[in-house]
C-alpha cells in the first residue's frame, strides 16, 4: 500500500508542470487546484486524528499520509496562473503574487518537515510539525481563501 501511494503521488508530482499547459479553461484550473487541496486535506486530517488522540498512533500510516501530503503539496500552485481567477480563491492571490508564492513556499517547507517528522516515528515530533504545518495552511486560508 505504501509503495502504491508513493508511486501515485510521485506520478502526480512529475505531471504537475505539464498540468499548467493543459488548462484550456479557467474552470479546469480551478477544479484541478481544488481537487489537489481536497486530497491533501483528507490525508492531513488523517494525521490530525492521530495527533488529537482520536485514532491510535500507527507510525506506518502516519508516514504514508505525510508522504502523500508532501507529494501533493507541489501540485495546486500551477493552477493559479493568470486568467484562472475564481472558485474559492480571493483576487489578492493575483494582486499579491509574490506574497502568495512566499506563503505556498512556507507551506511546502512545513509539509516537508512534517514528512521528515513522520518518518522518525516520534509522535511528539510529529505533533509539533503537524501544528506548524496547520498554521501555514490557516495563514493562507485567512488571507487568500473566500469564507
Amino acid at each position: 500500500m505504501k509503495k502504491q501511494l508513493f508511486i501515485s503521488a510521485l506520478s502526480l508530482a512529475l505531471l504537475s508542470p505539464l498540468a499548467q499547459a493543459q488548462f484550456s479553461k479557467p474552470e479546469d484550473a480551478i477544479k484541478y487546484r481544488q481537487s489537489s487541496f481536497t486530497v491533501m486535506a483528507n490525508h492531513f486530517s488523517r494525521i490530525g486524528a492521530v495527533v488529537k488522540g482520536e485514532k491510535p498512533f500507527n507510525k506506518e500510516e502516519v508516514a504514508a499520509n505525510a508522504a502523500v501530503v508532501a507529494s501533493l503539496s507541489h501540485l495546486p500552485w500551477s493552477a493559479f496562473g493568470p486568467g484562472t481567477e475564481g472558485g474559492k480563491a480571493q483576487p489578492e492571490i493575483w494582486k499579491e503574487a509574490d506574497k502568495f508564492k512566499a506563503a505556498s513556499d512556507k507551506m511546502q517547507k512545513a509539509v516537508a518537515d512534517l514528512n521528515t517528522a513522520a518518518k522518525s516515528g516520534d509522535l511528539e515530533t510529529i505533533k509539533k510539525a503537524f501544528g506548524a504545518t496547520g498554521q501555514t495552511c490557516k495563514a493562507c486560508h485567512d488571507n487568500y481563501r473566500k469564507k
